[in-house]
């Protein structure tokens, strides 16, 4: 028998806010986290302007002693927060270092795009330019690893399950979601804690502002800065951050009488293997449409069903396309169409934690029934216009609402696709 799988546990570190009652708040007021950023006006970037968690130094001084922050950067460190935070909100105990039991039944995956580059600009190279290899410290590799993230957070947690770092560029966070559902579904891991985390740093952000693809015309207004499905929108907003979820076994979080947030019925991933108008940079609209129906088949629910999407809509180009992707994919014209929303345009794009911020506020909408606004688009592009009613830029309470879509198509033209339910016992 196939188990179910649910959300038992969340933790956020957001740019717009930290903890799930403050990224809730957020979401629901429409509130930016986008700032001017006087670093890339120093370096001279195209884009001033991005998302970052704010004081995130205060944050993770609460978490972790003087020797542990040593080892802990900011991609990694965004990560840890949001898996002890996820872990207690699940109803469970950080374990002491010195406890010597392991939780064999409890695994990580938790991803990133990028990762430690901050690390490696501001302290690899320069100490080995430098000659000062043996004065690195021991700690340099832990940082630099692809899978820093999820061995941080394994050893805070003692787990002993399936601990891997998956990297798929923006569907980084989703596709860790997924993979930790079909695991649970194995009935290979009772729970695992799965998400993403992307560092904050103009060395991660600089290839984008060099593509031009991140937006620059809004450096004097932050707030307005992420503008998706807008026709003045003028590139994505880089952002960084983690979230967490700890996706159970049903049964196993039944019998333990947790607090259950929501139901994933499935997931897909696929590519469209760059053709057909897919490219490294852009997606082939035939691999989204598969992704989305694949996603549908494996929750087993008619495409009707779905009350709204959290799509990936970055502000570029690819916006109107998605929407018309969407809507093929469905079978729904506008007459039809689910509500659509953007947590992108009050984030911006956190590149491998964007999936698993973006699932935390979906996760959020379906319990607390509410569907948030998509900010700075009330100059809708005119190839969407016919979907204006379905975009909402106000709060709408919706109680009723029961199945979320959530998409992130990434670098690669790699595709992902959640579907989300509201939990009913």
């Amino acid at each position: 028998m196939t188990s179910r799988v649910v959300v038992t546990g969340m933790g956020v570190v957001a740019p717009n806010a930290h903890g799930l009652q403050k990224y809730e708040a957020a979401l629901r007021e429409g509130r930016s986290g986008i700032r001017f950023l006087p670093e890339l006006e120093k370096l001279s970037f195209g884009c001033q302007v991005g998302g970052i968690p704010t004081d995130f130094n205060g944050i993770r001084e609460q978490y972790f002693d003087h020797e542990k922050l040593m080892s802990i950067n900011d991609n990694i460190g965004y990560a840890s927060v949001s898996a002890i935070d996820a872990w207690r909100d699940a109803g469970f105990e950080v374990p002491d270092a010195a406890d010597d039991r392991v939780d064999w039944d409890t695994g990580i995956i938790v991803g990133s795009g990028i990762g430690g580059m901050d690390t490696i600009a501001t302290t690899v190279v320069p100490m080995v330019n430098d000659g000062k290899v043996r004065r690195m410290g021991s700690r340099i590799v832990e940082q630099v690893m692809n899978s820093g993230t999820s061995a941080r957070v394994a050893g805070i947690l003692a787990t002993g399950n399936q601990v891997t770092s998956n990297s798929s560029a923006c569907s980084t966070g989703n596709e860790a979601i997924i993979e930790a559902a079909f695991r649970i579904r194995s009935g290979l891991a009772k729970r695992i804690l799965a998400g993403g985390s992307e560092g904050s740093s103009p060395y991660i952000w600089a290839g984008f502002d060099a593509m031009r693809v991140i937006a620059r015309k809004y450096n004097d207004n932050p707030a307005a800065a992420s503008r998706p499905m807008s026709a003045s929108a003028n590139g994505f907003v880089p952002g960084a951050g983690g979230a967490i979820l700890v996706i159970e076994d049903l049964q196993t979080a039944l019998d333990r009488g947790a607090r259950i947030y929501a139901e994933i019925l499935g997931g897909y991933v696929n590519c469209g293997g760059q053709r057909q108008g897919g490219s490294m940079t852009a997606p082939n609209p035939e691999g989204v449409k598969r992704c989305i129906r694949g996603a549908i088949a494996q929750a087993g629910i008619d495409p009707g069903m779905i009350n709204a999407i959290n799509g990936h809509l970055t502000a570029t180009f690819a916006d109107p396309y998605e929407l018309k992707n969407w809507s093929e994919a469905l079978g729904r014209g506008p007459e039809d169409f689910p509500y659509i929303n953007s947590t992108k345009s009050m984030v911006g794009h956190c590149l491998g934690a964007a999936g698993a911020i973006e699932c935390v506020a979906v996760v959020l909408q379906l319990y607390r029934g509410f569907i948030h606004p998509s900010i700075n688009c009330e100059d809708l592009h005119p190839d969407i216009e016919a979907f204006a009613g379905k975009i909402p830029h106000k709060l709408i309470e919706s109680p009723d609402i029961n199945i979320i879509a959530k998409a992130g198509f990434g670098f690669g033209d790699v595709n992902s696709c959640l579907i989300f339910k509201k939990w009913e016992s």
